[in-house]
């Protein structure tokens, strides 16, 4: 079992009903899934990115990502329907817990600089998307072989009503909020 997850049921259950006075276990709030994409607008000159970029995402998540494509044409951008632009790995159970704690225990913590996430980017419903502006931080991508540096999003989808629970939630995870 991961050692998130292990914390999750052991310490963080107990404290979080005792903070929100949940009366049942079932009211907790609870990780759900999270999801890593790479939208790479690059690709529609460069097919060969997209190769890249889904090779480094599956070595960072332990999964093999799904080629996302466009909805719509715009001209503006050369971008016709069906075009591919980007790859996504949605992560559940086990390996979610395992990446959530590489990423707050390793990955942020090679970041330049770093005073903490921005405690802001909530969406309303308890979900909380983290955008990283380069792959570098991963330990898993190797810094020779990387051809062009990429941003990628991190959205970690939570069962939390509001964006108070789901902060709860993360903050007891160890998830390293600025204040």
């Amino acid at each position: 079992m991961a050692r998130l997850k292990e914390i999750y049921h052991k310490e963080i259950v107990s404290k979080l009903r005792k903070d929100f006075n949940y009366k049942s276990i079932m009211e907790v709030p609870k990780l759900e899934k999270i999801v890593v994409n790479m939208g790479l607008g690059e690709a529609i000159q460069n097919i060969k990115i997209l190769d890249s970029a889904s090779a480094e995402l599956n070595a960072i998540t332990g999964q093999k990502p799904v080629i996302t494509k466009a909805k719509k044409s715009i001209a503006t951008f050369k971008l016709r329907a069906g075009m591919s632009i980007g790859c996504m790995v949605t992560l559940r159970r086990e390996r979610m817990f395992e990446f959530l704690d590489r990423l707050m225990n390793v990955s942020l913590a090679r970041v330049r600089d770093f005073k903490g996430v921005s405690p802001k980017a909530f969406d309303g419903k308890g979900n909380y998307t983290l955008g990283i502006k380069e792959q570098l931080i991963f330990p898993e991508i190797n810094y020779d072989a990387v051809d062009k540096i990429k941003g990628l999003n991190i959205t970690i989808v939570t069962s939390a009503k509001t964006d108070e629970e789901g902060r709860a939630l993360l903050k007891y995870l160890g998830m390293p909020f600025r204040n």
